[in-house]
């Protein structure tokens, strides 16, 4: 039996994947949580043989949630269900110490293949994602300027991105307005933009925010 614990902040979307995996004889959903700490807890606890999860997390980034896990619970395997699309997050995530990476338009039946594939310790990606990982790979040295950044600099210039205020960054990420003005100087350094428009439009270019 393969113990899958669920990590997603909709109810509906837990449940959702639950009745798929629970469709098949050999998977069963031991838990499941909505916030970060709940996940670290979860996993303490009830000991899955896999964790499914999306990006999306209240409170913190699903990316530094997977780095987390990876550092505490190395040998348990990770595949990222998620509404962001394979070009924003996919590299990411595998980079981050995710096994496998699917979108929630996936059909179950492949959500069903990538758990028992991803369970045995073996990478699940698509077609299109390997395309893209073999690119990432040709292309190391001519970056796209936000591909360069760290996956918590990317997430802040997202929001930045999206509008929000420093002061509402701060407050969705737990750090202090003076540790987001760091990160946004960085940020826009290493990206060698002047101001949050640039980026703005940068962003929406590249298709980096929704």
């Amino acid at each position: 039996m393969i113990k899958v614990f669920i990590a997603d902040d909709h109810p509906l979307v837990r449940k959702g994947v639950k009745e798929i995996l629970e469709e098949e004889i050999d998977l069963k959903v031991i838990g499941d949580a909505a916030y970060p700490h709940e996940v670290l807890e979860g996993i303490q606890k009830e000991e899955p043989d896999i964790l499914v999860t999306d990006l999306t997390m209240p409170g913190r980034s699903g990316l530094d949630l997977i780095s987390d896990i990876r550092q505490l619970f190395p040998k348990l395997p990770i595949l990222v269900l998620t509404m962001h699309p394979e070009e924003r997050f996919a590299v990411r995530a595998l980079k981050a110490g995710a096994y496998g990476y699917l979108t929630k338009d996936s059909k179950p039946e492949e959500l069903i293949k990538a758990v028992r594939q991803v369970v045995t310790g073996r990478k699940y990606i698509t077609p299109s994602l390997a395309e893209k990982l073999a690119t990432e790979l040709n292309r190391d040295q001519n970056k796209q300027p936000h591909e360069i950044l760290s996956d918590r600099e990317f997430q802040i210039m997202r929001l930045i991105a999206s509008g929000k205020k420093v002061s509402e960054i701060a407050d969705k990420l737990s750090i202090s307005i003076r540790t987001v003005n760091t990160y946004r100087a960085r940020i826009l350094f290493k990206m060698n933009m002047k101001s949050n428009a640039e980026l703005t439009l940068y962003a929406i270019e590249n298709h980096l925010i929704d």
